[in-house]
């Protein structure tokens, strides 16, 4: 496939703005938007495959997992072992990390206070897929935490980064990990799953299930199960029309849920995804308050720092649609460079220095 749009170097402007770093997965590339006019800034070239985004805001460095050598999660020509490391304000990969023995990076969480980065990674010959820990600091390696599934995809961490939780695809359950201890701490049990996140209090994690598995699709209803962090019970689960991928919880407590639509329904196969629909629930209450049309397969999402706009990372159609939460409305659309099938997947909003 041709690429949609020119590969361009431009002019560091300075950290004297916001901006929403986007990843393209075919790119290979992370594209810089200033996120309050939404022009395009910079498109930075990454190593392959890049999947999801962590911002380091104290130091204003920007993680990339680059997690195969091409193609995707059971489909793929090699592993990659590759977290790219960006200084956001002179738009330019500054480091790599090496996640070797390792592979497969996907999911990044920081914990600031102990100023760690987390990074899930896939199984290997002789490991269960686990949790590999790096100094921030001074970006070495420092331990690995299992998981005790194949491929864990998303991890989150709560606000007091004594705990950690990942979903894991086609496993059984999420799980969950004792970050004082550097230890697996066990299972909760769900029918698969796809994305998650930490509500802000840290009192639950919101897991979507089943997994999205297009040649079998699971007969278990779609939604995001509420896990309990206190009990590590599922308490509740929010009722969604269509199989979900991203969830995402805003500042404000909103949980956001990106629900995929086919034209056969649910399932169908990979990329024949219609236009998809993000799903907003209401802080506190957790109930439904509203759906808004986003592109096709959304796969990331985030949200700006005081919570009214949120930004959906669609892999299909190769764009991020950008919503007023408030008003449950598009703003607009941004087009988003790619080489092959998979277009836009990781997200970050970043904050201009203070």
């Amino acid at each position: 496939m041709a690429l949609r749009m020119p590969v361009m170097t431009y002019e560091s402007t300075g950290s004297a703005r916001d901006m929403l770093a986007v990843v393209s997965q075919s790119g290979p590339t992370v594209t810089f938007f200033d996120a309050a006019t939404y022009e395009l800034l910079d498109v930075l070239e990454v190593p392959s495959e890049p999947h999801e985004l962590c911002f380091d805001a104290a130091r204003r460095l920007l993680y990339c997992s680059c997690a195969y050598v091409s193609g995707y999660y059971h489909a793929h020509q090699g592993q990659g072992r590759q977290v790219a490391v960006i200084d956001v304000d002179a738009r330019k990969v500054v480091d790599t990390l090496d996640t070797s023995p390792d592979h497969a990076p996907h999911g990044l969480a920081l914990d600031s206070v102990r100023d760690r980065l987390y990074v899930s990674v896939e199984a290997t010959a002789t490991e269960p897929g686990g949790v590999v820990v790096f100094d921030a600091g001074t970006r070495e390696r420092i331990g690995r935490i299992p998981v005790m599934a194949h491929g864990p995809h998303w991890f989150a961490i709560t606000p007091d980064g004594r705990r950690g939780y990942s979903t894991n695809k086609e496993a059984p359950f999420v799980s969950v990990v004792d970050l004082e201890r550097d230890a697996f701490a066990g299972r909760v049990a769900v029918p698969g799953s796809e994305g998650l996140d930490v509500s802000p209090d840290g009192r639950y994690v919101f897991a979507a299930a089943p997994k999205g598995d297009f040649a079998a699709p699971s007969a278990a209803r779609p939604g995001i199960r509420v896990i309990d962090t206190a009990t590590e019970d599922i308490v509740r689960t929010l009722p969604t029309g269509g199989l979900v991928f991203p969830v995402h919880t805003t500042s404000t407590g909103a949980v956001l849920a990106g629900e995929l639509r086919t034209a056969g329904g649910a399932g169908g196969t990979l990329g024949s995804q219609e236009n998809g629909v993000l799903t907003v629930f209401a802080p506190d209450t957790l109930e439904p308050v509203g759906h808004v049309e986003v592109g096709r397969f959304p796969l990331t999402i985030t949200s700006s720092p005081d919570g009214t706009v949120g930004y959906v990372a669609n892999v299909v159609s190769g764009t991020v649609t950008v919503v007023d939460l408030e008003r449950l409305r598009v703003i607009t659309t941004l087009e988003v460079a790619r080489r092959g099938e998979a277009g836009a997947h990781g997200l970050a909003y970043l904050p201009a220095a203070r």
